[in-house]
């Protein structure tokens, strides 16, 4: 960010100001009980849950950035500068935000993770608040945008139609106790959905109750298993054997909501391509009937947006925490950027963003094509959270330092290894990201 005195989830020492979008661990990678380099600026929840996950944190360092409320914060070094920054609710989960920053280096927009989609209320609201804040400008002049999904495979539904399939399952199985993967933080609109509808309680281990009642959750959810059938549990705990052995006592069906992809299927010249039960065809007529994307597209099929039962005690339902292609599509449209660079520079199915989206940039410099000439070129580099000397002042111009643009990347992946071993998560993949 400004001269490297900005971070935004990066937690090397050198900044001035440091800035946390939500709590999941990808995002807090470096943060621990002991930080004391600078004030960390976050959401009114987030500093009511960062004792639970750091115990012995330093709460003086915490400066609260009420959502939708704009401040003006200083830098010392080495000349003084000064910052306006406004939180934006990104409903990605609880204490969530975006971070648009503007001074003399321009306007820089960090989505950290989030989920927009175009009938949820709240993101109407987020959405208002920011255009209200680029009123006066063309555009961002920097993206930073959460593209975890910005393959076009992905087509996954709002999150509230994937709640009543998770119902409909459950409603479906009613002599069964159900299991449901969840992250440590996250999906708590989907539990409350699934207890309101059904008149259940829902279970949560003990530090997964805790964090409920932070959030002011206090009559909707138990550690007593003898008072419901439905269980929220880590999701590294979510497996096929998990299931197996719970049926050795009881009929038990696990259902996992996640946007994340859980088969690879088969290409030509035996390369596997990330695919998905939750994935649907991208039809939208932007690429010729004989071009890659339209032949991917053929042979990933018309796998569709619906549950799908990938283990006689398994469904896997497309319930996500991140926006799909087509919401960040429209996303991008609106703030308009003069360039965009990905915060998630790994995952299962990666593509660069300026693939896709770079002719929605306000200045198109050739990047996406030179992407699509290089469609099939794997490249493969560490997941990184960005904040340090990615924007600066330089007499007046605005320099942004280009990663290297990778393409798709495409990875060898062994089926019967995930048959045998279920539905654990990848090591590569945090918990806590969907």
């Amino acid at each position: 960010m400004e001269m490297g005195l900005i971070s935004v989830d990066s937690w090397a020492e050198g900044s001035q100001l440091y800035f946390l979008t939500h709590l999941h661990s990808d995002h807090t990678h470096g943060l621990s009980s002991t930080w004391s380099h600078a004030p960390l600026f976050c959401s009114p929840l987030t500093a009511k849950l960062i004792p639970s996950k750091f115990p012995r944190f330093d709460l003086s360092l915490l400066r609260i950035l009420q959502p939708n409320t704009p401040y003006t914060l200083s830098l010392s070094s080495p000349s003084p500068t000064t910052l306006h920054v406004t939180a934006i609710n990104a409903c990605h989960c609880p204490g969530s935000i975006m971070l648009l920053f503007r001074g003399e280096f321009g306007c820089v927009l960090h989505t950290g993770d989030f989920r927009w989609e175009p009938n949820c209320e709240k993101a109407s609201e987020a959405r208002r608040v920011l255009r209200h804040a680029l009123q006066d400008v063309p555009g961002v002049d920097v993206l930073y945008l959460d593209n975890t999904y910005s393959n076009p495979i992905y087509d996954f539904p709002p999150r509230h139609v994937a709640a009543l399939q998770v119902i409909d399952i459950i409603s479906s199985h009613p002599d069964h106790d159900i299991i449901i993967g969840i992250n440590t933080l996250g999906k708590e609109d989907l539990l409350i959905e699934i207890s309101r509808v059904l008149q259940i309680k829902i279970w949560v281990w003990p530090e997964r109750l805790r964090t409920m009642h932070l959030l002011g959750f206090n009559d909707i959810f138990t550690t007593n298993t003898s008072l419901t059938r439905v269980r929220a549990v880590p999701q590294y705990s979510f497996s096929v054997e998990t299931l197996e052995a719970l049926n050795a006592m009881r009929p038990t069906i696990g259902i996992m909501p996640s946007g994340l992809p859980w088969i690879k299927r088969s290409l030509q010249n035996n390369e596997l391509l990330s695919g998905s039960f939750l994935t649907s065809r991208y039809k939208r007529g932007k690429w010729s009937e004989n071009s890659e994307e339209a032949q991917i597209d053929k042979q990933m099929g018309n796998v569709g947006s619906s549950p799908e039962k990938i283990h006689q005690y398994m469904y896997s339902v497309p319930y996500s925490d991140h926006s799909n292609f087509e919401e960040i599509e429209d996303f991008i449209k609106l703030v308009r950027p003069t360039s965009l660079k990905g915060i998630v520079s790994s995952s299962s199915c990666y593509i660069e963003p300026m693939y896709y989206f770079g002719r929605l940039c306000r200045v198109n410099n050739h990047s996406t094509q030179q992407l699509q000439n290089r469609y099939k070129r794997k490249e493969s580099s560490p997941r990184t959270s960005f904040g340090g000397t990615n924007v600066e002042s330089d007499g007046g111009r605005r320099k942004v330092l280009k990663g290297k643009f990778s393409g798709v990347r495409v990875s060898r992946f062994s089926i019967l290894r995930r048959k045998h071993r279920g539905a654990k998560i990848q090591k590569d993949n945090s918990p806590d990201q969907d």
